[in-house]
Order: C-alpha cells, then structure tokens, then sequence
C-alpha cells in the first residue's frame, strides 16, 4: 500500500493511500459507461421523438455535437462541483487532491482537463506510466495541476504510545515538567519513526536530547526511558488540569 502525507492548511499532517491503478482505471470505465449511457439516450431521444425518418445530415450533426459536448466537460465539470470526484471516482471512493494540502481550484482541475487527451493517448498507457514513475499517484495532468488522487479516507496508524491513567500511578521522572506540549509531540513522533523503521541511532538521540533537557540520567535503556517519559508526561499534565 502507497501512501502519502498532506500537511493541511491548519498544519496537520495527514497520511492517505494513493489510489491504486486499478480503481483509477475502474472509475475512468464508470464514467465511461455513464457517457455511453447519455450519449445513447440523446440519440434516441432525437431520432425517435424530435426527428424521426430521415434527418438531414447537417441536423444529425449539429444534435450529435449537442449530445457529445456534456460528455467532452464531464470529467472537469464534475470535479468541480464534486470536491474533486467524477461518479466513476465516487464510485471507487477515490478523490482529486492538491498536495499543497490547498483545496483544488477550478484551474487546478482545468490544468488535469486539458491534459487529459494525453494522459489517455494509446490506451491509457501514457497516464500509467506517469502514475507508476511518479510513486505520487500522478499523471500528467496531476503533475501540471499540483495534485494527486488518493482514497478518500486517512490512513489510520495504531498509537504505539496510548497511555491509560493510573489511579496510583508515581510519576518516575518529575523533570517531564520542563517538557512543553510540542515536546512531547515531537518525541512520541520521532520516537514512532525509530521503532517503526528500526533506526536505533535516531532512538539514541531522541534520549539524549531528552536526557540533555530534562537533567537525568536514569539506569534503563533508551526505549524504556523514553516511554516512561511520556506515560510521565500524560500522568503529570492530566493531574494540572484536574
């Protein structure tokens, strides 16, 4: 599973899966079907209630273009008015998104729009290929525009550190006071990434640099102290705000 992390403009980061080639291609077949589908229907409508027999060409060409320009628009007007998705898209629950962690504008879309014609050229192949090379999710048209497309919900990610309150729980290391909210923050972080991806030398110095802080040298090992140092923290902070 790809994924990727947008800091939103409230500076939150946010960690979603790119959409896969599969759905993308999946939805772009929805939306296809519903442009057949309309297409269809006009075509009937007119040759079976407004001009049955025999049109004349120029009138079959004139209702035919009529018919085809809603499709030719469909893919820019609906991410305009659908926060970035087509029916197809919705169908698959996957969505336009700016990496920015802006929200799309209607140029932004109009960018993807007019790129379009190329991404789809020989089959598609062009926009796979770009959305394979990138590792982003993007083609070109995503690329032009800033944007990605991405499943629609956030990845969630098990808190490695959730703490339970103690009732007669003894704070080990009273010095976490000198510690801020931001601090505390950016330990559980870091402290996540060393454990996640088994870097023992960032885990080193997170420990340090708290030690360093907090003016304590404790007789445990780094993962240990660091973990106490939070559940500290959480016991410490809850008491001053009850």
């Amino acid at each position: 599973m790809e994924t990727i992390k947008i800091r939103t403009t409230q500076n939150v980061e946010v960690e979603y899966e790119i959409a896969s080639v599969g759905d993308r291609i999946l939805a772009y077949l929805i939306d296809g079907v519903v442009g057949f589908g309309w297409i269809t229907i006009c075509l009937l409508f007119f040759f079976t209630v407004i001009n049955p027999g025999s049109p004349s060409t120029a009138t079959s060409i004139v209702f035919v273009v009529i018919a085809l320009l809603p499709f030719t628009f469909y893919h820019l007007v609906c991410e305009i008015f659908m926060n970035g998705q087509s029916l197809g898209k919705r169908a698959k629950d996957i969505k336009v998104i700016k990496l920015s962690g802006q929200s799309p504008s209607v140029g932004d879309y109009l960018l993807r729009w007019v790129f379009r014609t190329l991404d789809i050229w020989f089959y598609g192949i062009v926009a796979i290929a770009t959305i394979v090379i990138t590792g982003k999710g993007q083609r070109l048209g995503d690329l032009a525009a800033g944007t990605s497309v991405i499943k629609t919900t956030a990845v969630k990610r098990k808190n490695l550190f959730q703490v339970q309150l103690e009732e007669d729980y003894t704070i080990v290391f009273p010095e976490v006071a000198v510690l801020s909210d931001k601090d505390m923050a950016l330990i559980r972080k870091l402290l996540s990434k060393a454990i996640e991806h088994k870097n023992e030398e960032l885990l080193i110095r997170i420990a340090d640099r708290a030690k360093e802080v907090m003016g304590v040298q404790p007789n445990m090992t780094d993962r240990e102290f660091l973990k106490t140092v939070i559940k500290d923290y959480h016991h410490l902070t809850a008491n001053m705000e009850s």
